[in-house]
């Protein structure tokens, strides 16, 4: 499957595959800044969550608190999901453009409520039981759940799709891509880490 998709990009792009940035391939770059856009985009809106929870969307602190460990914990089991589906399905690449695709309308569907209620708070459904209401409480507990289903799906697949874009004489740039691609994600959560105070700070506690 993975080796499908690639001859078929091959064929579409094949000067973008020849390519190379100081020796690497040019996919390479996409993938590195993916690593860096996927965290750092997760940490703020996790640094954000509960605020965004108790005080837009009016939930008790004692009904954030499930929810958020529920979604930690699928955070951290859905790649053993994910890494299934692309070995025993879907291939490296698919799994990482559908789920990738999952990630952000599970992104879109707990925060853009945001936009809504940073002026006007929720005063509906009292308990933890509402979010099965359709309303913007009930779309963002879902969208968290889309999210965690999401990032399991391309978190363990994309440092290894981007090794398999290297030739047998990159040996050299394959072996440092990982400490690169790495290096791209741990900005992503440093920059998210001191930015969400400010964020939260400009924009009222998690909008």
């Amino acid at each position: 499957s993975d080796q499908w998709a690639q001859m078929a990009l091959l064929s579409l792009f094949p000067s973008l595959f020849q390519a190379t940035v100081f020796g690497y391939p040019v996919s390479i770059c996409f993938i590195v800044l993916t690593g860096f856009f996927e965290r750092f985009s997760y940490y703020c809106m996790n640094g954000m969550l509960v605020f965004y929870f108790i005080f837009f969307l009016n939930f008790n602190q004692t009904d954030v608190g499930p929810i958020k460990q529920a979604f930690d914990v699928l955070f951290y089991l859905t790649p053993i999901l994910g890494a299934a589906v692309a070995e025993l399905w879907l291939g490296k690449f698919k799994t990482i453009i559908y789920l990738t695709s999952v990630y952000v309308v599970g992104l879109l569907s707990t925060l853009t409520h945001s936009i809504n209620t940073s002026t006007k708070r929720i005063h509906t459904c009292s308990d933890v039981v509402s979010v099965l209401c359709f309303g913007p409480r009930g779309l963002s507990v879902f969208g968290l759940l889309v999210i965690a289903l999401g990032i399991g799906g391309f978190s363990p697949c994309m440092v290894a799709f981007g090794g398999d874009q290297f030739q047998d004489h990159q040996k050299k740039q394959r072996s440092s891509f990982f400490s690169i691609v790495y290096m791209s994600i741990n900005t992503g959560v440093v920059a998210a880490t001191f930015l969400n105070p400010v964020l939260r700070g400009r924009n009222g506690h998690g909008s």
